[in-house]
């Protein structure tokens, strides 16, 4: 008997030997074949095997899930009405962190670019950080599938929601702006280079921009989200730093 299932996690060969050797250890295997490109292992046997052995055995070897079964043919939305209404809580939060930008400018006496831009900087990263914070084993997962150093070195996925915690309470306190622009601006152009060598893979994998809990696609949004990030760090480099 064959079985497929789809492997969420994998980012390179070692992940392939480690899902591999963890696949051997179920009883009556005859083959196994797993492969990045796409993520998916297939299992011959000589008695059935239930996909919750196989997940039991997939997560044992590490940060490694069955993702779930694509079931595009089940679903009555067109693929661009599905994809409008999963971008919908993305474009709600940064229409309140953008209009809670605005009033913060406004209350302050100081409507400008620089104090634009800083409030919706600060509001930006306090509230990505928070959804990733919710769930940073599956954040880091899911994010080292598309970013150039979270695929270099995994322990990276864990420590980059905080970076972006610390990065908020920056802009929002105004300490160090040309450093905290000059992080922002550095990590906002990787991450981009990151989602376009996905995008141009046409690589159909999870955006973790948001964590797990608001399954995102990864398409243009988010390479837009990198570049308009970094472009606003790049401008707050230039124009003259004001609190006031």
């Amino acid at each position: 008997m064959e079985t497929s299932v789809p492997i969420a996690g994998m980012h390179c060969q070692s992940c392939v030997g480690k899902i591999t050797a963890a696949l051997q250890r179920l009883a009556g295997i005859e083959a196994i074949e797993v492969s990045l490109e796409p993520p998916v292992a297939r299992v011959r046997s000589s008695s059935p095997v239930s996909r919750a052995e196989i997940e039991t055995a997939v997560r044992s070897a590490g940060d490694y899930r069955v993702a779930p079964t694509p079931e595009a043919s089940s679903s009555a939305s067109s693929p661009d009405e599905s994809e409008r209404g999963s971008f919908y809580p993305l474009v709600l939060i940064v229409a309140y962190i953008a209009g809670t930008a605005a009033l913060t400018a406004w209350a302050s006496g100081s409507f400008t670019l620089a104090t634009l831009m800083n409030a919706f900087m600060g509001g930006f990263f306090l509230v990505f950080s928070f959804f990733k914070l919710l769930d940073v084993r599956g954040f880091a997962t899911s994010y080292r599938t598309y970013d150039l150093v979270a695929a270099a070195w995994p322990t990276w996925g864990y420590i980059y929601p905080f970076v972006e915690l610390v990065l908020g309470a920056a802009y929002v306190t105004s300490v160090l702006p040309w450093l905290t622009n000059s992080v922002t601006l550095a990590l906002m152009l990787v991450g981009a280079v990151g989602v376009l060598r996905a995008l141009l893979n046409k690589r159909r994998i999870r955006c973790a921009c948001l964590g797990t809990v608001l399954k995102l696609p990864l398409t243009q949004v988010t390479l837009a989200e990198d570049v308009v990030m970094a472009l606003m760090a790049a401008t707050m480099l230039i124009l003259p730093h004001s609190t006031a």
